[in-house]
């Protein structure tokens, strides 16, 4: 993706052509776009503390601190002058000359670009309807009024069933806007409710205080801990609510609980906050072995564990190894739910299923092709060179099958357009799972892999 410069049309305002869509908003931007100029000075003040900061704006779009360091995001520099976690640095440093926040300066250039004509150069891949959509969200924050959806909803805003190649821009959309969402939509299940907020970075120094509570949530255009892999709060039952007792409970209550639901074990809670730890059959069974006139509070197992939604489930598995489950806190810091090892075999068996089913499949047409062609021609029908039939993607398969000739050796009873279709829809399924998608796949996914893998099974002997 190519950047052009904004340029100044003679005798008019200036106009937009800058390629603004499918990526965040960068401080060059707004030079570029002359909103900004170079050698702007910026100021962040933390009232509070009695605390000021200031920037300069350079050449390169970047931002130097009076002692050398230079960022090319806000955020960054804004933490790194203030010495502080997190903070938006695009609502944090205004520009001393007109006292305006990076922020505004951005969505001045996200509306020129939706006010555009829809042809205008450089505005390829700007969605003015999710900008529009976006726009309202943002005033809704503001107003201390954010607005909630499923995570389903929210990506349906971008067209998208699942957390998949689309991820990054939805993220970048969100960033442009000032907005994030509590709690973070990669980080809990499909239909989990979540609030869209103004990232104020969790410090009501910020300009964003002004707006109303400050959320959780940290710097729109700080990636740093977004997650790799799945993390606790993916798990359906880690926000799922929780079956509890207070620690004055009866021996019955907690027993009556947990035959009822199925448990094995029972969070004891003094508040939605305060875990004091957990009853279980084997705990209960110590306390009144010990003593039989033992309380509840004699069988609490004081070393349960509660982690964060947002941690990396691959970080939690030591705990849960140990004690075979672990609560689990939202982002308000309310024990929410529970996450045991059986949840975890199952989302782990989830995500490896469609691995091996795929597995399977590119063994059995690799296998099917080396039998039927050779290696030169499958070179000319792939239009590359090939040196082994190992070097062969699934794009070669279709390729090679589609062609009447190779179609025709197989002598198999089958449709060859029915059948390149369904392989053309696994193509897609292939390169979602290799992306290491954190949703489970759709409930047809695995059945059509299956049916393709014994469709191959059986023909494949005739090949």
């Amino acid at each position: 993706m190519s950047d052009r410069q904004w340029e100044p049309s003679v005798g008019t305002t200036q106009r937009t052509t800058y390629l603004l869509g499918g990526r965040r908003v960068r401080v060059s931007d707004l030079l570029h776009a002359g909103l900004l100029r170079p050698g702007a000075r910026l100021r962040f003040v933390r009232r509070r503390v009695g605390e000021i900061y200031h920037a300069e704006i350079i050449d390169n779009g970047r931002i130097r601190l009076p002692d050398g360091q230079e960022f090319s995001s806000p955020s960054g520099a804004a933490m790194a002058a203030a010495g502080m976690r997190a903070v938006d640095g695009w609502l944090a440093w205004t520009v001393e000359e007109n006292g305006r926040p990076l922020d505004a300066l951005r969505q001045e250039l996200l509306d020129r670009a939706a006010a555009g004509p829809p042809d205008e150069p450089g505005v390829e891949g700007f969605d003015r309807r999710v900008h529009q959509r976006l726009r309202k969200a943002r005033q809704r924050a503001e107003e201390n009024q954010p607005e909630q959806f499923s995570v389903r909803e929210l990506l349906s805003l971008w067209g998208a069933k699942d957390r998949g190649d689309q991820i990054g821009r939805i993220e970048d959309d969100l960033a442009n806007h000032g907005l994030v969402t509590s709690p973070s939509f990669r980080k809990v299940t499909l239909d989990s409710t979540v609030r869209l907020v103004v990232a104020s970075g969790g410090t009501d120094d910020s300009p964003a205080a002004a707006a109303g509570p400050v959320p959780v949530a940290g710097p729109a255009d700080d990636l740093d801990d977004d997650p790799i892999g799945l993390t606790v709060g993916n798990l359906p039952s880690a926000l799922g609510g929780l079956k509890h007792v207070a620690p004055n409970a009866t021996f019955d209550e907690a027993i009556t609980k947990m035959l009822l639901n199925g448990y094995s074990q029972l969070a004891v809670l003094n508040g939605p906050r305060n875990l004091r730890g957990a009853i279980t059959w084997q705990s209960i069974a110590h306390a009144r072995h010990a003593d039989p006139n033992a309380k509840l509070t004699d069988a609490i197992d004081p070393e349960a564990v509660a982690v964060r939604y947002d941690r990396e489930l691959i970080d939690v598995l030591p705990e849960l190894q140990r004690c075979g489950y672990v609560f689990v806190r939202s982002e308000d810091n309310v024990v929410a739910g529970i996450v045991t090892t059986a949840d975890v075999v199952q989302a782990y068996g989830e995500m490896a299923m469609p691995f091996f089913q795929i597995g399977e499949l590119d063994r059995s047409l690799r296998r099917i092709i080396t039998r039927r062609v050779d290696l030169d021609q499958v070179g000319k029908l792939c239009n590359r060179s090939v040196n082994s039939f190992d070097d062969l993607s699934m794009g070669d398969y279709l390729r090679v099958l589609d062609d009447t000739s190779v179609w025709s050796t197989l002598g198999w009873p089958l449709d060859r357009r029915t059948f390149i279709d369904r392989l053309h829809e696994i193509r897609h399924i292939r390169n979602d799972v290799m992306h290491f998608n954190p949703d489970p796949p759709p409930p047809d996914t695995i059945d059509k892999l299956r049916k393709v893998n014994s469709l191959l099974r059986h023909y494949g002997e005739l090949a």
